[in-house]
């Protein structure tokens, strides 16, 4: 099962037919996709599930309806186990931007973590999940799918927030300040976070 978020709302992409509770099911054949993610993010449906046999062919579908953005984001850790975290419109967030042509995604990923917040020696220990979100700008709807890597870094230089994307505040945090963070956070972090748990 794939989960994207719009507007920090699940939309679940099943292979399997869930009795309705607190969700709208959807069939991929004759959905409108644009017209429930105009309906997820003015909250009219808070939780969907679109259900076809074939779970790719479900994510391939949505791909050729609304644009790709493709971003490459690290899960970074210190010699102390403390994770590197970055406060950004008012939320917590994981370091991570977009690809740039001709550009490995592992690259994009370590490039990307350096400039917003400062932290070189980084090396990548293995690939985590891709997590998908659905966002507006200048009135159009885009996916954006994260490659996140788990990285270690031996950096213990000051941090620099990347104050022209936005970045208020790099930091690394405990293990009790994370759970603390993420009730402040978006979604397809907190997956990160269910993944790195199990």
């Amino acid at each position: 099962m794939y989960k994207v978020f719009v507007n920090d709302k699940p939309l679940f992409l099943t292979d399997e037919i869930h009795k309705e509770t607190d969700f709208q099911l959807f069939l991929l054949e004759g959905i409108d996709f644009a017209q429930l993610i105009s309906k997820m993010f003015s909250n009219k449906v808070k939780k969907a599930y679109l259900y076809h046999p074939d779970e790719k062919e479900m994510l391939r579908t949505i791909k050729d309806t609304i644009p790709v953005q493709k971003a490459g984001g690290g899960l970074v850790y210190n010699k102390k186990g403390q994770v590197l975290f970055i406060f950004r419109n008012g939320k917590w967030d994981l370091p991570k931007g977009g690809i740039e042509k001709g550009e490995k995604i592992e690259y994009t990923a370590l490039r990307e973590v350096e400039e917003e917040t400062g932290v070189g020696k980084l090396s990548i220990i293995r690939k985590l999940q891709k997590t998908y979100h659905v966002f507006r700008r200048n009135g159009r709807y885009k996916l954006k799918v994260t490659h996140w890597f788990e990285m270690k870094s031996d950096f213990d230089g000051p941090l620099h927030p990347q104050l022209e994307e936005g970045i208020e505040k790099v930091a690394w945090l405990n293990p009790e300040d994370i759970e603390q963070a993420l009730l402040n956070s978006y979604e397809n972090i907190k997956l990160l976070f269910e993944e790195q748990l199990t």
